[in-house]
């Protein structure tokens, strides 16, 4: 007669199987070119944005529409801004520790600073693995999706409609 089976573990058992399958857990390499710098890219709305981050002084800059590298501070004038370029830093336990070269492309100010944030929260931990803990528990390392909705045709805007008149 056939025994009943109540449970997984009984089965597994019954089958000759190890309940508990260890997996092993394959540490993470650090990935850097030969001049020790670590490169991401970072994605926004339209914007894309190329990171590179070495050990430094904390040194940002960031390529303008004309080829010239300049100061964070100038290119993104809000505070705001900046705060969100610091963000990843801060939350890492690192600031000033990396030396920021970023070149970004496409969207307006504020989806091209949230590119780079991507793009330095990625890099971060392609530099130093153990700083992806923190950067993915504040979410920096899922690139933000959403993007503007496209217009409709018969509609003045993605979902806006005409002025009704009923008569």
């Amino acid at each position: 007669m056939a025994e009943q089976l109540n449970s997984l573990e009984e089965l597994n058992t019954a089958a000759g199987l190890d309940a508990t399958p260890e997996v092993a857990e394959i540490p993470r390499e650090p990935q850097r070119d030969k001049l020790g710098r670590s490169y991401a890219t970072g994605k926004r709305k339209d914007a894309v944005a190329r990171v590179w981050i070495k050990p430094g002084s904390g040194k940002f800059l960031v390529r303008d529409a004309k080829g010239n590298y300049i100061d964070y501070t100038k290119y993104f004038a809000r505070p705001v801004l900046q705060m969100i370029l610091r963000q990843p830093f801060e939350t890492a336990g690192v600031s000033d520790q990396f030396d920021v070269m970023a070149t970004v492309k496409g969207g307006g100010l504020s989806g091209q600073a949230g590119a780079v944030k991507h793009g330095i929260s990625k890099a971060l931990q392609l530099y130093d693995p153990s700083l992806r803990p923190a950067l993915k528990a504040a979410g920096f390392l899922t690139r933000d999706s959403r993007v503007v909705e496209r217009k409709k045709f018969g509609r003045r805007k993605a979902r806006r409609s005409f002025q009704f008149s009923k008569r």
